[in-house]
């Protein structure tokens, strides 16, 4: 008789988790510098500008409803912990058929994007030109993408992060492969870049409903309609993901805030910051893959009343974080100057954003918490804490870039970048610490 595997340390199983997510949110931003560096190779700054407000656009778009795709995994994984498969499969298909009807809507809604992101921004003629462009082509992919976040955000409650990559390096490599032959090749410029996104949507979207399906037959009990179609079971999701779009409107009003108050600065420093905002990209997918590893060990500590393990998901995230934002911090600091020239062969894109990589070099150190903290209240559903930390943080920045812009100019803008991240980071800290010692975590799961 063989003898017992034994479980593996927090820290250990925080890891085997948070590996491949880390391998998988990476592909994410270098899929953003394949195309910075496919459009930044091109002879005029302002192909790189429509890209850049274009991706922000999307990003705006998107993450409004990317934010269902932590409700859906701290829901899931409640279930699971629990025992619970008729429940588990339910909180894919809830989500799932509201993605596919928000993100049809979103096509019919093309011109009203492209509107409001012109109007928003306030780009040079050239830049707003680009930038219609890229919308009109992108958001073909608008339903496959938004549904795709449900069914990686399902896998991730099911503790299969494995998946995600799969999925995620399949999909970008394919984009960024389209991306050099549509506009390299073919000389299709910023409809090239669009065009590619849109139909790596639909091709990774199909492998992660086969990779759910997968999963799906694993779980224990069947379907249950009757479940599926509770009304507070609906009622939560709605207040869940309720809390999660509000929380996830402030993160990008500053986002895009920092990308209007880029845009106002000139062509060159929208350039600069758009460079610079690939390495910002990279390093928070990077550490968000120890976040979503505490948001899928978090909820089934919840699922299963458990707050010891709940301490020790926190603690064992905790340390991993800490130590990556500290390597990304130097890596950054020592090698972000060589990046910058892979990036853009434009001389005074790359001048400017020398003078303003240290900054870049900072947002690790500040934002880890932030980050860390996200996937900790998400995977016990303490939404309401996510959507307040949140908008607190949004007041920050806006109280703070103006002023600053006006005395330090682009510096200014990025201090106020490096004082929004420390503000979430210090409300999520304090809140964490007032209602773990109320018990509120595991003893009102939902919260």
């Amino acid at each position: 008789m063989s003898a017992r595997t034994p479980a593996p340390t927090p820290r250990r199983e925080v890891f085997a988790l948070a590996w491949p997510l880390i391998l998988a949110n990476i592909s994410v931003p270098l899929l953003g510098m394949v195309d910075t560096a496919v459009v930044g190779h091109l002879p005029e700054p302002h192909h790189l500008g429509a890209v850049a407000l274009g991706a922000a656009t999307f990003a705006a778009a998107y993450l409004v409803f990317a934010s269902v795709r932590m409700g859906t995994t701290g829901l899931t994984a409640q279930a699971v912990g629990a025992g619970d498969g008729a429940e588990a499969r339910a909180c894919l298909v809830r989500p799932l058929a509201l993605a596919l009807v928000v993100g049809a809507a979103l096509v019919l809604a093309s011109p009203l994007i492209t509107g409001v992101a012109v109007a928003g921004f306030g780009p040079g003629v050239a830049v707003a030109d680009g930038l219609a462009t890229y919308v009109a082509w992108r958001i073909a992919g608008a339903p496959a993408a938004l549904a795709t976040f449900v069914l990686l955000g399902w896998l991730i409650g099911n503790h299969d992060t494995k998946s995600q990559l799969v999925v995620l390096v399949f999909t970008n490599t394919l984009n960024a492969l389209l991306s050099v032959v549509f506009v390299l090749g073919l000389g299709w410029g910023v409809a090239g870049v669009a065009l590619a996104t849109a139909i790596a949507e639909w091709i990774g979207f199909a492998v992660a409903l086969a990779l759910a399906a997968r999963r799906w037959r694993r779980l224990p009990g069947g379907f249950d309609r009757a479940v599926v179609g509770a009304r507070a079971a609906f009622v939560r999701l709605f207040r869940v993901n309720g809390d999660l779009i509000v929380r996830t409107l402030f993160l990008e009003a500053t986002f895009l805030g920092f990308a209007a108050f880029s845009a106002r600065q000139g062509e060159v420093l929208l350039a600069a910051n758009a460079v610079l905002n690939n390495l910002l990209m990279l390093q928070a997918y990077a550490l968000d893959g120890f976040a979503f590893a505490a948001e899928a060990l978090v909820g089934r500590a919840v699922g299963r009343r458990d707050p010891r393990a709940l301490d020790r998901a926190l603690a064992a995230a905790a340390w991993w974080s800490a130590g990556f934002a500290v390597a990304i911090a130097l890596a950054y600091a020592t090698a972000g100057f060589a990046v910058v020239r892979l990036l853009t062969g434009i001389a005074e894109v790359r001048a400017a954003a020398d003078v303003f990589l240290l900054y870049a070099a900072a947002v690790p150190l500040i934002g880890v918490w932030a980050y860390l903290f996200d996937g900790l209240f998400s995977g016990a559903t303490q939404t309401r804490e996510l959507r307040d930390g949140s908008a607190v943080a949004t007041l920050v920045f806006f109280a703070t870039a103006w002023p600053s812009i006006q005395l330090l100019a682009n510096h200014g803008l990025w201090l106020a970048l490096l004082a929004f991240l420390g503000a979430r980071s210090l409300w999520f800290g304090w809140r964490w610490r007032v209602l773990r010692a109320a018990g509120r975590f595991t003893a009102a799961g939902a919260g």
